[in-house]
Parts: C-alpha cells; sequence; structure tokens
C-alpha cells in the first residue's frame, strides 16, 4: 500500500504527551522576527530578552545578535550549558522585557499565558499555522487575548526532529504570533503580515556547525 502523502497528512506533527517537542529553529527564522521588530521601531539592541525554550540554542544565537542580553533555560538539560529549569510549571520569572520562543505545541497555550504575565514589552511564538484554527482554542485564548499581528512566512520553514540542518522541505506552514504592548492593535485589531522571502539573506553557513563538522 503507497504511503498516504496528502497534504493533510503530511502537515501532521504530532508528538506523545510527555514528549520534549524537539525541532530545533532554524536561525534565519528568528532573525526574521527580530527584523521585523527593528523595522517598526523597537529598538532590540536596548532590550532584554528570554527565551525559555532554548534547546541547542539555535534561537539564542540570533536573538544575541539583536538584543542586549538574552536569558536562556530549558526544561531538559541539552548538553550546550543552559540554566536547567521548568519555566511553566516552576515559580514564576521575573519580569523582562521581551520573551520570544517556540514552544511546545501542546503547551502553546500555557507557554502564551506565562509570557503574558512576565513580559514587559511583548512576546512571540513561533506556531505552527493551524495554532490559529480551533473553537476551543479561539474560546480560551484569542477571542481574550487576541495577538497584536499576525506573521505568516511567505517561504517555508524547515524544521527536523533532533536536529538543526539546512536541508529538506515540510507541508508544515509556521507563523510567528506576536504580542505587543499587551495584546491586540488598535480598535482590537489583530494585524496579520506576511514575512517576505528572506532565507537566502538572512541563512548564514555558521547557523549549522553540526554540517560543517560532518
Amino acid at each position: 500500500m503507497s504511503q498516504n502523502r496528502s497534504s493533510a497528512v503530511m502537515q501532521q506533527r504530532s508528538e506523545p504527551h510527555d514528549s520534549l517537542d524537539d525541532f530545533p529553529t532554524p536561525p534565519w527564522a528568528t532573525r526574521a522576527l527580530c527584523e521585523w521588530l527593528n523595522a517598526r521601531g523597537e529598538e532590540t539592541a536596548h532590550f532584554n530578552v528570554r527565551e525559555p525554550t532554548a534547546n541547542r540554542g539555535h534561537m539564542v544565537a540570533p536573538l544575541r545578535e539583536y538584543f542586549r542580553r538574552v536569558e536562556a533555560s530549558d526544561v531538559h538539560d541539552y548538553g550546550v550549558g543552559f540554566p536547567v529549569g521548568d519555566y511553566l510549571f516552576g515559580p514564576e520569572p521575573e519580569l523582562i522585557h521581551y520573551t520570544i520562543t517556540n514552544p511546545p505545541f501542546r503547551l502553546a497555550e500555557q507557554f502564551i499565558e506565562r509570557m503574558a504575565a512576565t513580559s514587559e514589552f511583548g512576546f512571540a511564538v513561533l506556531v505552527r499555522a493551524a495554532f490559529l484554527e480551533g473553537q476551543g482554542r479561539f474560546e480560551r485564548l484569542f477571542s481574550k487575548n487576541p495577538p497584536s499581528h499576525v506573521l505568516q512566512f511567505s517561504e517555508r520553514v524547515v524544521m527536523h526532529k533532533g536536529r538543526l540542518a539546512p536541508e529538506g522541505s515540510t507541508a508544515t506552514a509556521y507563523a510567528w504570533l506576536v504580542w505587543l504592548d499587551g495584546g491586540a492593535g488598535d480598535n482590537g485589531e489583530t494585524y496579520c503580515e506576511w514575512i517576505p522571502p528572506c532565507r537566502k539573506r538572512l541563512e548564514r553557513p555558521s547557523d549549522y556547525p553540526e554540517v560543517a563538522a560532518a
């Protein structure tokens, strides 16, 4: 029997309940958000940012290029020196200027709630575009605290389970959901923008040290 390769099936990225959801973020995707923040006048170089699911540091590294200081940690020790701590179920962290992360999909709503309570100027999560769907999620989250901006990638962000590599393809679409100044913008509106093709401009060979060492 041939494999079902329909887009509906290919876009599923299911993980076990106790999974670490280990899908490292390509650094260029983080740079795209930082470029957008600075283009709208956020002046990130003057502020601090928290990355609470630091993994192996693939999002931390580009954040350090744009922000004054990056506070990084993870619930699991990936062996790269970040403090181990439970951001979601541990003690509530102190207030910080911004929080930016790629949260475990099944816990994204809880992450957003904690980020909203502990981020002074704004926060952003990288999620599958399908995260915007769902009556339950609308009632629990978006009807009460909608993002100020939805930034949809116009080119695919390829993520591999357990490793970072430049090759490959994906049927999964990703977007940044951004909350600035607490939530929705003027008149309670959420603004939708497209991130134009930028991988070629923002990607660097040094982003993939494991590939270079192979």
